[in-house]
This record gives structure tokens, sequence and C-alpha cells, in this order.
């Protein structure tokens, strides 16, 4: 069984820094692509970035290109994402996600989320 449980979240003034975990367990861990996703209150869900399990690539959404950094421990099985900057608009739950191709990015298999909160 897939399981995928993210932490690291919290609240944290504009500017500020986060850093994201994934502890995952339940599938080969390094041969799977991996993504962070966040869904922001009334809002569906948003891709904010992909890892490549084979050379380690990694890609990123425009409004977060710069500022994030995803990264990943595949001795750990854990996925990483670094949160620098961050702006008022990057309030969201976060889940790290299977990057499965074959289907649509809302139906990734994902964690139950860690809830990141930018204000002052």
């Amino acid at each position: 069984e897939v399981q995928l449980v993210e932490s690291g979240g919290g609240l944290v003034q504009p500017g500020g820094s986060l850093t994201l975990s994934c502890a995952a367990s339940g599938f080969n861990f390094g041969v799977v692509d991996m993504s962070w996703v966040r869904q922001a209150p009334g809002k569906g869900l948003e891709w904010v970035s992909t890892i490549n399990w084979r050379d380690y690539h990694t890609y990123y959404a425009e409004a977060v290109k710069g500022r994030f950094t995803i990264s990943r421990d595949n001795a750990k099985n854990t996925l990483y994402l670094q949160l620098n900057s961050l702006k008022t608009e990057d309030t969201a739950i976060y889940y790290c996600a299977q990057a499965l191709p074959s289907i649509d990015m809302e139906r990734w298999p994902r964690g139950q989320g860690t809830q990141v909160t930018v204000s002052s």
C-alpha cells in the first residue's frame, strides 16, 4: 500500500522559509517521479514541482520558480520541498504525490498534506 506522509508545514511570515518533507513507503520510491502539489483555500489543486527519478531533473510552476527547491533522497525514501521568500499567496495545503504520467494530476496518489500559512 502506497503511503506518503508530509510534515514541516506551519505559520511563517512573508519572506520566510520552510522545509517540507514527505516520507514514502509501500512502493519502489527510487523509480517513481515525485511531485508536490498544493491546494489553496477555495481553489483547485495546483501543480508545484516535479523531480524525475532517473536523472533528478526538476520542474517548477512559474509561480514558485526561483523560490522553491524540490529534492529527493532515495536512500531515505524521502521527498523534500524547500520554500523560500514565501508570499501570502503560497498559503495552501501541500501534498506530495506520485507523478504518474498515465493519469490526471487530481488522481495522483498523495498524502494527507501539510498546511503552510504565510501571514504577518
